[in-house]
């Protein structure tokens, strides 16, 4: 019965009206709860999660590192599983919700790289070193910069939602490698400690701040991958409109 539910509130949401009536409404409260949360989780951090007995006050870094390390994974799957609707289902916004999702996975990426680099620095005296964790998710930006080239290279939407499906779906290889490097090799990178069968080994004041900062920015990256769809939406009904009365034109002058 729930999975009738919602196969069929999929099939409601691939009408772009639909969608764009329901996301709409949607939007400022998203956006709201994840200012609200922001506030709540920085205050956390900065004068109730405590600093670290080793690494001190740098520690503080990880509520921005492990939430874009995080989501950089969660819109890579969301691009994958929009790539199957697109090759598979033929979703009609399964390509513009791949679309939507490419820059901000590829700005989460950027952003758990540079505050990774620099916890790094005083931790391990370097910024960079090419273990697999930190060079599988260098691949993972990169797979991220090509995938939004190719949007870039093929002007014809159909075709280019196509080609950038293959590659993301070819790519995905490389999230299970990002997601379990610390347990096939031996990296600087800490195994698991918030997700893991025991259950969480850091403790509750700096986990309760951690999940808070995760969900503001998960919010916000939802709210941001919305608003996306919505945009591209848009930009494909001004383009249908354009090309309507170039022909229009044309058959005016013939």
């Amino acid at each position: 019965m729930q999975g009738r539910y919602i196969v069929h509130m999929i099939r409601e949401l691939a009408n772009p009206t639909r969608f764009m009536t329901l996301s709409g409404t949607l939007l400022p409260w998203m956006a709201g709860l994840a200012v609200l949360l922001f506030g709540i989780g920085l205050y956390l951090v900065w004068f109730v999660a405590p600093a670290d007995y080793q690494q001190g006050e740098t520690v503080k870094i990880m509520y921005i590192h492990v939430p874009a390390a995080w989501l950089s994974l969660f819109f890579y799957m969301i691009m994958a599983s929009s790539a199957l609707g697109t090759l598979v289902w033929r979703h009609p916004l399964a390509d513009v919700s791949q679309k939507a999702a490419a820059p901000i996975g590829a700005a989460f990426t950027f952003i758990c790289l540079v505050t990774g680099s620099l916890w790094g620095k005083p931790m391990w005296g370097t910024y960079w070193q090419w273990d697999a964790r930190l060079t599988s998710m260098l691949v993972m930006l990169l797979v991220y910069l090509g995938i939004l080239a190719l949007w870039r290279a093929i002007e014809e939407p159909n075709r280019a939602a196509r080609a950038v499906s293959i590659l993301t779906l070819v790519g995905a290889v490389n999230v299970p490698i990002v997601k379990f490097s610390v347990d096939w090799w031996n990296t600087l990178h800490q195994p698991a400690s918030v997700f893991r069968l025991g259950g969480p080994t850091i403790h509750t004041s700096m986990l309760v701040p951690l999940l808070v900062m995760a969900v503001a920015f998960t919010l916000m990256g939802v709210a941001l991958h919305l608003s996306g769809i919505r945009t591209e939406i848009l930009r494909r009904r001004v383009r249908t409109l354009n090309l309507l009365e170039a022909e229009r034109l044309d058959a005016r002058a013939a």
